[in-house]
C-alpha cells in the first residue's frame, strides 16, 4: 500500500493533489504544531494577473497550539469578504460558472470551528469534485499514540502501523527525510515531483503554483485530471 502523511491546507496547490492521486490512503496530519506564515490557512489566487496571497482568518494563532487547536474567525462576513474577492478575481474565467456555485456552496454551509476541519474539508470538496479516489484519515483521530516521537521516528511508525510498504512525500522532504533510513525499516521512501504544468489564465503570461482555485475556474474537471497525472516519483 501506499500512503502519505500531510498537513491540511486550505484549498492547496495542486501538487498537494498530485500526492494525493499516488497513495492509496492519505492521512491528514492535524496534531502537528501550526505553521505561521505558513500554508493552512493561506494560499495564492490571481488577481490582475498576479499572485495574490489570501488568509482565512483564526484566532489566537501560535506556532506553539497543534493545527488541530486553531480556532476559524470565519465569521459570515468574513465567508462573504471571500467569496466576493474570489467572484472578482475569477468572474470572466471558463470555468466559474461550474465551479464557483460548488465553492460559494461549501463556504456559506461549512460549519467547521477550527482551521484543521476548514482545511480537511477543502481537501476533500476539491477531491469529491475531480473524483478522486482515496482513503483518508487524520494522525489526531488514528495515531495520537505517536504524537510525542521525533518527526521522521512518527512518520515510519505510522507507516508501519497503516501496513503500508511505500511512502510517499512532496520532493522538498528531501533534505529531511533518508531513503536509506527507511530501507533499514524495511520500507521504500519515494518523492513526488510536479512536470511543468500550464494552462491560460487570462492573459500570455502564466502565474504557477497558484491555489486549486485556480487550476478548477480555467480548466474543466477532465483536464484538471490530466494536470494532476503529471508527475514523476523518485
Amino acid at each position: 500500500m501506499k500512503l502519505a502523511i500531510m498537513q491540511p491546507y486550505f484549498f492547496p496547490y495542486i501538487g498537494y493533489f498530485q500526492l494525493i492521486h499516488a497513495v492509496d490512503k492519505f492521512i491528514f496530519y492535524d496534531d502537528v504544531n501550526f505553521i505561521k506564515k505558513g500554508w493552512i490557512n493561506r494560499n495564492n489566487i490571481l488577481i490582475n494577473d498576479s499572485a495574490f496571497l489570501f488568509s482565512i482568518p483564526c484566532k489566537n494563532i501560535s506556532q506553539n497550539k497543534l493545527i488541530n487547536e486553531v480556532d476559524l474567525f470565519f465569521d459570515s462576513n468574513e465567508k462573504e469578504r471571500f467569496l466576493r474577492r474570489i467572484e472578482l478575481a475569477y468572474k470572466k474565467a471558463d470555468e466559474f460558472d461550474n465551479f464557483f456555485p460548488v465553492l460559494e456552496n461549501f463556504i456559506l454551509n461549512d460549519s467547521s470551528v477550527k482551521i484543521s476541519e476548514l482545511a480537511i474539508n477543502s481537501v476533500i470538496l476539491v477531491c469529491e469534485y475531480l473524483k478522486l479516489d482515496v482513503k483518508f484519515e487524520y494522525s489526531s483521530g488514528t495515531h495520537s499514540d505517536s504524537i510525542s516521537f521525533e518527526k521522521e521516528k512518527r512518520i515510519q511508525h505510522i507507516v508501519n502501523k497503516e501496513a503500508a510498504d511505500i511512502y510517499i512525500n512532496p520532493i522538498g522532504g528531501k533534505e529531511l527525510y533518508s531513503k536509506e533510513d527507511f530501507e533499514s525499516k524495511g520500507l521504500t521512501l519515494q518523492f513526488i515531483e510536479s512536470e511543468n504544468i500550464k494552462y491560460k489564465q487570462y492573459h500570455t503570461s502564466f502565474v504557477p503554483w497558484l491555489s486549486i482555485i485556480d487550476v478548477l475556474m480555467f480548466n474543466d474537471i477532465k483536464e484538471s485530471n490530466k494536470f494532476i497525472r503529471q508527475y514523476k516519483l523518485i
